[in-house]
């Protein structure tokens, strides 16, 4: 009985010792796409700045369908270093798949993302975290204060759609798209950041319930290598993608309720139109012009034929939220 008591006892310990060992205290999530000659140069960044904290650590890099060698890079660094991991993409499926697919990776207490192009700053990563725990926050974003950008083309492009993304969201953020950002464990696992949802990823985690944000300022580099991989078109489909997140969350759960509301009010105005002339052919005018010669009768029969489009939207979208498989929209060709 004695002996049986120790080995369980022994047991316990060998596996409280595993489970000590395994334990991650922070995910770095890098997306990436053709950064061939930044990614030895961001390696070596981040491995210095994580080096000087007590920190386990893990680096999890996504490319993006790159064409270039960067997933030999990542080879590389696996090899000689096993706190490294990667995953590839079969092709180029947008910022957004690439984060979801690192979060979903990620083992970390606290997740950091990061672009790959030495814009973002690895020495930032603990003024982040400090932040985060500090003052109990869900989600730190940097911002980037002082950009070196283009003036025309994006500071300014940039400024107006944060403050679009302010105005609209109610989070008190000046850099929503920063790349670089330290989110508790619990909010990227409770998100789902697909489409080019990326840019609002705080606006996701305030509507799962984490709305403790905040924000760091944080230093910005000018691109060192290679080109940018967002066009101008970025702030425009921004500001299309907000349009739809603040409509999903309102009504993506319950699409009847919107769709179902627009379609009775047409439908009231058309059968009132109808009702109308009606009575006013039987009782008030009968001898006036005939029904389909007044513009009050295609008024009803226009807003009937969309009230009744608009119901018939309603159910349909209730019926593909009751029947969707939530499937990631992006295929992964090798992991390492």
């Amino acid at each position: 009985m004695v002996g049986s008591q120790d080995s369980l006892l022994e047991e316990a310990k060998a596996k409280s010792g595993v489970n000590k060992q395994n334990h991650v205290d922070v995910s770095v999530v890098i997306p990436y796409l053709d950064e061939s000659e930044s990614l030895p140069e961001l390696y070596k960044q981040i491995t210095q700045s994580l080096s000087s904290t007590n920190w386990s650590y893990e680096l999890i890099f996504v490319d993006d369908g790159s064409q270039d060698s960067s997933w030999d890079i990542i080879n590389s660094f696996r090899k000689t270093d096993d706190r490294v991991s990667g995953i590839k993409f079969t092709r180029n499926f947008g910022k957004s798949q690439a984060l979801h697919a690192g979060f979903e990776r990620s083992q970390g207490e606290v997740v950091f993302t990061m672009d790959a192009d030495l814009q973002d700053n690895p020495k930032e990563l603990e003024a982040l975290y400090n932040k985060l725990k500090s003052e109990n926050l869900d989600l730190v974003s940097g911002w980037k204060k002082v950009r070196h950008d283009p003036l025309f083309t994006k500071t300014i492009p940039s400024r107006f759609y944060n403050w679009t993304a302010r105005l609209f969201s109610g989070i008190p953020l000046h850099d929503f798209n920063c790349g670089l950002k330290a989110y508790r464990k619990e909010v990227v696992k409770s998100i789902q950041v697909l489409g080019e949802m990326h840019r609002y990823i705080p606006l996701l985690a305030k509507h799962a319930g984490y709305s403790a944000i905040g924000e760091q300022v944080v230093e910005h580099s000018a691109r060192k290598y290679g080109k940018t991989k967002f066009g101008p078109k970025r702030f425009v489909n921004g500001f299309l993608d907000l349009i739809t997140l603040l409509f999903l969350q309102r009504f993506g759960k319950r699409p009847m309720h919107f769709f179902g509301l627009v379609g009775t009010l047409m439908l009231v105005t058309g059968f009132g139109f109808a009702l109308y002339l009606g009575i006013d052919k039987l009782y008030l005018e009968t001898e006036g012009r005939l029904i389909t010669e007044r513009p009050e009768f295609y008024i009803a029969l226009t807003t009937m034929i969309l009230g009744s489009q608009f119901f018939l939207a309603g159910f349909l979208a209730e019926l593909f939220l009751r029947s969707r498989n939530k499937i990631p929209n992006y295929r992964i060709y090798e992991t390492i």
